[in-house]
């Protein structure tokens, strides 16, 4: 793909029914909604989808699921394929280029939190030789809060200058504003995507991609009106339009993000399944879907 990845992208939650298998009908329901909503991607089994809560069995029938049914075309999925064992990763990045998938966003191989860049270089080099096709689109996900280590600007220019065509997208969920300026500049190659909209407007003043944020399950519409705000340059409207944006995102975020989001779901749809996430999280708060609600905007 030579066009750059921009954009608004969901990184779609998964729903639970009370046995903690996955909900398919609500699943297939809101990835459809957030598209039609307004996303250029979503992104399947990433931290907001509680991915580590899922098997590779899981999220590869998952995936399957949402084409089969049509509530995504495989050009419209990013999903999350980053694990530990390489084996796992390669599995999963292998099926979602087989699938046709436009990107797959993947974290460091978490845990060995005192890899070194060479090392991750040396990680990311073999998982793209061994999945072995042209098609794959990889886009680096740095959450270094929760995953104990992330992917610092020099490597993403490194990887982005070794393999131009596959190392293309980073997605900045640390919520450090300077990081993602510094991949910015130092990868021109690459379209980096802040993980929260909050960030959509600076970055692409600078040449950032748009955002991949949690909200945009609850607020896609608006962010998307947002971006293509920003797109056109129109800098005074889009900062208007940020205002209300951050509020509803901070109260979700004040709320627990996963949690507060289901809430906020179960309050939308009506069906309390919502409300369920996997263990070791606790479930969602009913009380809490009102005040969220109030907060979205307009």
């Amino acid at each position: 793909m030579s066009e750059r990845f921009r954009g608004v992208i969901t990184p779609i939650l998964t729903p639970y029914n009370d046995d903690h298998s996955i909900a398919r009908d609500l699943y297939l329901d809101h990835a459809a909604g957030c598209l039609a909503g307004g996303a250029h991607y979503i992104s399947p089994f990433g931290t907001t989808s509680e991915a580590l809560s899922n098997s590779s069995r899981e999220r590869m029938e998952m995936l399957e699921l949402l084409i089969g049914s049509g509530a995504a075309r495989p050009d419209q999925m990013m999903p999350g394929t980053g694990l530990c064992s390489f084996e796992e990763t390669l599995t999963l990045c292998r099926h979602a280029v087989d699938l046709g998938c436009a990107a797959v966003m993947t974290l460091p191989p978490f845990f060995f939190v005192n890899a070194s860049d060479e090392g991750l270089y040396r990680y990311f080099s073999e998982l793209i030789e061994a999945t072995g096709s042209e098609a794959l689109k990889i886009c680096l996900y740095h959450i270094p809060q929760m995953a104990g280590i992330g992917i610092s600007p020099a490597l993403a220019a490194r990887l982005n200058v070794a393999f131009p065509q596959i190392v293309v997208a980073y997605k900045d969920s640390s919520g450090n504003w300077d990081n993602t300026q510094a991949v910015i500049e130092a990868a021109p190659g690459i379209s980096v995507f802040p993980g929260s909209e909050s960030f959509l407007i600076k970055g692409m003043k600078i040449g950032g991609g748009g955002c991949i944020s949690a909200s945009c399950n609850s607020n896609v519409a608006a962010i998307r009106a947002m971006y293509e705000l920003a797109k056109t340059q129109n800098w005074e409207a889009a900062e208007a339009a940020l205002g209300p944006i951050n509020i509803h995102r901070q109260a979700i975020q004040d709320g627990g993000l996963i949690p507060a989001l289901k809430s906020l779901k179960a309050y939308q749809s009506g069906d309390l399944r919502w409300l369920n996430l996997r263990p070791p999280l606790d479930n969602a708060d009913s009380e809490l879907w009102a005040a969220l609600a109030a907060t979205l905007p307009a």
